[in-house]
């Protein structure tokens, strides 16, 4: 196989035993087993590997059936095509189990087994791609059945509804892991554009100076969907957007945004740095949270009638230090919007005196804004005031933008997960979350989980209830 070029840049972990629990639910399929496929390809799996995909008992857990649920997978949504000798050797190194927390035996001994024909040195990595109400179970299960021995755990969102729940969640975690054996991931922190973000602040000049209080006035995280909840009403119904999307997504990219430099790049550094981002985070004022709800989400099956379910929320968060006091955060996402966007907005105070007069329907915050578009492959936009053409000077909004997709090599990029399950297999926790800062945003949350407003209706394809524009006064929502 050609060597792939991403290969001679990243070190090649060890080698792993990979077991996916939920192996044939829906994460599995879009997300894991073909971004494992990918990163043989790329040439960043070790050396020596072998992935176990865990089946619910009573199915008799057949490796022919389990393949070709990865071939189906990787078909429909990998990069690569299940075809030739990489393929061959990569599902040569897959099988399936039947086990669950209450019937390990067979998971067990497959593990064993794998291990031994990998020889010494290899590592177990669990990958618990199942609902929040499996997960207790099956931690306390790879406790109890030793197979926590030299592993690494990757939990998936939720960390829990609220505090309570988050710390139940942590204490069985520690009870059989180390915390420098678990690693909770957030897709969004995987991604090559957040990762941009601390380049663009901490590697130019340009803009780390003005990354303040004294030159910002607001910053806008906004991730609306225009999806709706599609058949997931039972889930959705003990989620909302709010646990969904901004305590999992929302406030992460927000601890990136709004962090000190750390003194490396290095996990301990870098979470330190963004859990103090946490510790000064305001609880939220129920006064500025908007909650919506499309029309006909009630019609979903598995919604209640009466639902006060929110399937929009749009908030002011206050971060209380010395850099960013006094500056608003405003965070927006929904489901059955107008459009899918993931952006982030910094908005620049005007200058101290307007020298110059704007254009009819201008407005000067509109004019003084760096966006980044963290949506892969991603962008970042600089809009500033220029003169408009014409005898008068009188000013209109210009814009310098930078793509992804045009620069470097796009073609060789990771996806999100594929980029977060190598840092696993390293044991690189950098880009992901820790149990602390988990119940510190839960305990910022509580406010308006204990009050929550009524959900305001909003039409699908729309951008949320009107009143949001309250949240976001005197600015204005820089999307649409």
């Amino acid at each position: 196989m050609t060597p792939h070029p991403l290969a001679s840049e990243e070190p090649q972990p060890d080698p792993h035993v990979i077991v996916i629990f939920g192996g044939t639910g829906d994460l599995a399929r879009r997300k894991i087993l073909p971004g494992l496929f990918h990163l043989y390809l790329a040439g960043l799996m070790p050396e020596r590997f072998h992935i176990i995909g865990v089946v619910r008992p009573p199915a008799e857990g057949s490796d022919d059936d389990f393949r070709q649920r990865v071939r189906d997978a990787v078909t429909e949504f990998g990069d690569g095509a299940p075809s030739g000798e990489a393929w061959e050797r990569f599902i040569a190194s897959v099988s399936a189990v039947a086990a669950d927390a209450t019937h390990s035996e067979a998971l067990v001994s497959a593990v064993e087994t794998a291990e031994k024909e990998l020889g010494s040195g290899a590592r177990r990595l669990y990958h618990l791609a199942v609902p929040p109400d499996a997960t207790l179970e099956l931690i306390a299960m790879l406790g109890a059945t030793g197979l926590n021995e030299n592993a690494r755990v990757i939990c998936e969102k939720p960390f829990g509804v609220d505090l309570a729940s988050a710390k139940v969640l942590n204490e069985t975690i520690r009870a059989n892991f180390h915390e420098t054996q678990v690693f909770r991931i957030d897709h969004f922190l995987g991604k090559e554009s957040i990762d941009n973000i601390l380049a663009l602040r901490f590697a130019n000049r340009l803009f780390e100076p003005l990354w303040n209080r004294d030159h910002i006035c607001f910053v806008q995280i906004d991730v609306p969907e225009s999806i709706t909840v599609a058949g997931r009403g039972a889930f959705y119904e003990e989620t909302g957007a709010f646990r969904d999307m901004v305590v999992s997504h929302l406030f992460q990219v927000m601890g990136y945004l709004a962090m000190e430099q750390p003194t490396s790049f290095e996990a301990n550094p870098l979470r330190d740095e963004i859990h103090k981002v946490f510790q000064t985070t305001r609880p939220l004022d129920v006064a500025n949270v908007v909650r919506g709800q499309y029309e006909g989400y009630r019609s979903e099956p598995g919604v209640a009638p009466d639902s006060n379910t929110e399937t929009f929320v749009a908030l002011r968060v206050d971060i209380d230090n010395t850099r960013w006091k006094g500056v608003p955060f405003y965070l927006r996402t929904g489901k059955g919007m107008a459009q899918r966007r993931q952006v982030i907005t910094i908005g620049f105070e005007e200058t101290v005196m307007r020298l110059f007069p704007l254009a009819r329907g201008a407005h000067a915050w509109q004019g003084n804004r760096l966006v980044v578009d963290f949506d892969d492959p991603g962008s970042i936009h600089a809009h500033f005031l220029a003169k408009e053409p014409g005898p008068v000077m009188q000013l209109g909004e210009a814009t310098m933008s930078f793509y992804y997709k045009d620069s470097f090599r796009h073609a060789h990029r990771l996806e999100a997960y594929e980029h977060l399950i190598l840092e696993a297999m390293l044991g690189n926790r950098a880009l992901f979350t820790r149990s602390d800062g988990i119940e510190r945003l839960w305990e910022v949350a509580a406010p308006l989980l204990d009050d929550p407003p009524p959900v305001e209706p909003y039409p699908l394809g729309s951008w949320g209830p009107s009143s949001m524009e309250r949240v976001v006064a005197p600015h204005g929502w820089c999307l649409p």
